[in-house]
């Protein structure tokens, strides 16, 4: 989720306000990048989010909690969490913090990480999702086109409130489309632990405080599917010059673990149909590496 003027580091960036500020965590991270030695964990460590859905919770309702536990059965071994919120320091707190006198860290995989994220040694993207437009049918907005909507009288788009979190590449996408005037903030960082990103659609569109929101396309996708009134609508956004919306989510390890991530890494190979099954389950929306839908 970098800001306008942090959109040259996106290596080291996270496109989402999906994982609470993870983000600013991913950009607090310095890790050692030489190799370790290895040991196959006694069992599939993963750290998540206690709130944070449609990704993860303390309930295990989250889709990084359903393919987590497919990763477990893939390789025969029992499935540990240790749940953490997703701030900054996020990778130093998890997968490289050791308590004092004790040989083991609190988790050896984050299941929800940047492809391109450089403070952990990543997998092949397990799926790609990009930003979306989310309104309520029938109430201000009457389209079927982000193209559509950008066509609107600009009478009509002067009076729209439009939820986007700040620092996100939402808030790029209205600066380039003339909109930032009709952005209502909300902060990327919410100290909060009832706060999940979604409730900017479970709260405030769906009781009509907002017209649309911009938001990261699995957000979207999930909690517009269980509103049912009003209905909503989720139109995803393309990349353009200057403003790239679309991202791959993949895996993250220890830097240095390469048999490690190698095992991760075929796992997700060999449970691809279930991983899209499951992402298809939660509505989550992807696109190719072109940022084109896949239907």
């Amino acid at each position: 989720m970098p800001s306008h003027d942090q959109r040259s580091k996106r290596s080291n960036s996270w496109p989402v306000a999906a994982f609470g500020a993870f983000v600013l965590a991913c950009l607090a991270c310095t890790v050692a990048a030489q190799d370790e030695p290895f040991e196959k964990p006694r069992a599939l460590r993963i750290c998540d989010d206690p709130n944070n859905l449609p990704f993860s919770n303390d309930k295990g309702e989250g889709f990084e909690n359903k393919i987590a536990e497919i990763l477990a059965r893939r390789l025969s071994l029992p499935l540990e969490v240790f749940h953490y919120p997703q701030r900054i320091n996020i990778v130093r707190n998890t997968l490289r913090f050791k308590l004092p006198n004790e040989s083991d860290y609190r988790c050896d995989l984050l299941t929800g990480v940047p492809s391109d994220f450089t403070a952990v040694a990543t997998t092949r993207p397990y799926f790609r999702s990009t930003y979306a437009l989310v309104y309520a049918k029938g109430r201000k907005i009457d389209v079927s086109s982000v193209e559509q909507f950008l066509a609107l009288d600009k009478a009509i788009l002067a009076k729209l409130k439009i939820g986007v979190y700040e620092r996100t590449p939402a808030v790029d996408w209205l600066k380039k489309h003339d909109l930032l005037n009709q952005a209502v903030p909300y902060r990327l960082l919410n100290a909060d632990p009832n706060h999940y990103p979604g409730k900017i659609i479970d709260d405030d569109l769906a009781k009509g405080k907002l017209d649309a929101a911009l938001i990261w396309g699995p957000i979207g996708g999930f909690f517009a599917g269980r509103i049912d009134s009003p209905k909503l609508a989720v139109l995803l956004l393309k990349s353009e010059p200057g403003v790239r919306l679309d991202f791959g989510v993949s895996m993250g390890v220890r830097q240095g673990e390469k048999p490690w991530l190698a095992m991760i890494q075929q796992a997700l190979d060999d449970s691809r149909e279930e991983i899209v099954r499951i992402l298809r389950e939660y509505h989550v929306p992807m696109v190719n590496d072109k940022g084109e839908a896949i239907p």
